[in-house]
């Protein structure tokens, strides 16, 4: 079956040069067995007129919020419910601003606003307009209300220039929009996510952390539940918004983790260790801030509980996802860290890399399970996150009849 036979698909196309790759992009999503209805703003017509898009969705390309023909005057309702999915390739910076900040004075703009349906956004600029800070913060706040991101990617832009901005290539966007249709795989099944980095107080002022952002662990706590499951999320401190309509856990230290873990876990079917949990802690916390006296100060450290090691010891326990984030020599250490834990599956990524890993909005990892694996290349988190999901899936219904 063709992967998206029978969705009603909206494609918006805005005023950018790639606009004509959208052309494409709309005979690319019929033949994977999409309906597609296309919406021009007034300066995507300028580079590819409606009657292109007319001649290949087969359907009127209505650019304007009060169409003559729409004897209702209520177009943009029709189509906001019509609507399985909403898509705007190319968006840009301009319309990117728009919708973060709740316009509705075209449209398509209109159309978003009255829809339900997921909306994603597949970015195209100059690479100075994409890192521009006002641009990354109507990303995060776009990113933030659910709308899915789908690229862009490094690359030649038609400016001459080379960098972040270029919009996927609509065979990609084909499939990361069909990604949006997650079937309920997991309904029924109970899913343990952690999250975040643990920090380890040393005195009321300072601790030990790590770089994790947690965006990684929130997005496959997402891509469960958006799978069908029953989701419980423990993280660490962090600056991200707490997931709708699942059960959020707020913790500080890997103490108290392994604390709210081993008290959820016997009610669980899947546990994914995505947190960064801190190894070691402090053997002693300073009640008052420690004063800087001293050239020198000696911080004695303990171990930290393994966290996963107790939960994959468990008799009859969950099945068991590790992640690891390594340096150097990542598939060896994540072959150690499977076998050692026994574990049933480890997700790694190498850190330290641009543009990838703790922090960043992107990731790729090294998948092991007892006798395979496979590579998620680099993508979005939400991304990887629902590839990872669909991978625990398999594996959990593989050997957990």
């Amino acid at each position: 079956m063709k992967e998206l036979n029978g969705k009603h698909i909206l494609l918006g196309v805005t005023g950018g040069i790639a606009a004509y790759k959208s052309a494409d992009l709309v005979r690319r999503l019929r033949d994977a067995g999409a309906e597609v209805r296309v919406v021009l703003s007034s300066a995507a017509a300028r580079f590819v007129t409606p009657l292109t898009f007319r001649a290949l969705s087969g359907h009127p390309v209505p650019t304007e919020l009060f169409e003559p023909e729409a004897g209702s005057a209520m177009g943009h309702i029709e189509l906001a419910r019509w609507a399985d999915a909403i898509l705007i390739a190319p968006a840009t910076a301009h319309t990117i601003a728009r919708l973060a900040h709740g316009l509705a004075d075209d449209l398509l703009a209109t159309i978003c606003l009255a829809s339900s349906a997921p909306l994603a956004l597949a970015p195209a600029m100059n690479r100075q307009m994409w890192c521009n800070e006002a641009t990354r913060s109507n990303i995060e706040l776009l990113r933030e209300r659910g709308v899915h991101l789908l690229g862009p990617i490094e690359g030649n832009q038609a400016c001459g220039e080379n960098g972040p901005g270029r919009m996927l290539e609509p065979e990609q966007l084909v499939r990361r929009l069909t990604g949006l249709f997650i079937p309920p795989y997991l309904a029924g099944v109970r899913v343990m996510v952690t999250a975040g980095p643990t920090l380890e107080d040393i005195d009321p002022v300072r601790y030990l952390g790590n770089r994790s952002s947690g965006k990684m662990g929130y997005a496959v706590a997402t891509a469960a539940q958006q799978a069908g499951a029953e989701v419980v999320l423990i993280s660490g401190v962090s600056s991200l918004p707490w997931p709708d309509r699942m059960e959020c856990i707020d913790v500080r230290s890997a103490i108290e983790m392994h604390e709210a873990v081993m008290q959820r876990v016997p009610r669980c079917d899947i546990f994914i260790a995505a947190a960064a949990v801190a190894d070691y802690r402090p053997q002693q916390q300073s009640k008052q801030k420690i004063k800087k006296d001293l050239s020198h100060l000696k911080l004695e450290l303990v171990r930290n509980p393994d966290i996963l090691a107790d939960v994959c010891a468990l008799t009859n326990g969950p099945f068991c996802v590790g992640f690891a984030a390594e340096t150097e020599r990542v598939a060896e250490y994540a072959q150690a860290k499977l076998d050692g834990k026994r574990a049933d599956m480890i997700a790694v990524n190498r850190v330290g890399l641009p543009g990838s890993g703790f922090e960043s909005d992107e990731n790729m990892l090294e998948i092991l399970w007892p006798g395979g694996g496979t590579t998620l290349p680099r993508s979005t988190k939400p991304e990887i996150a629902r590839q990872l999901v669909e991978l625990i899936g398999q594996r959990y219904k593989q050997t957990r009849k």
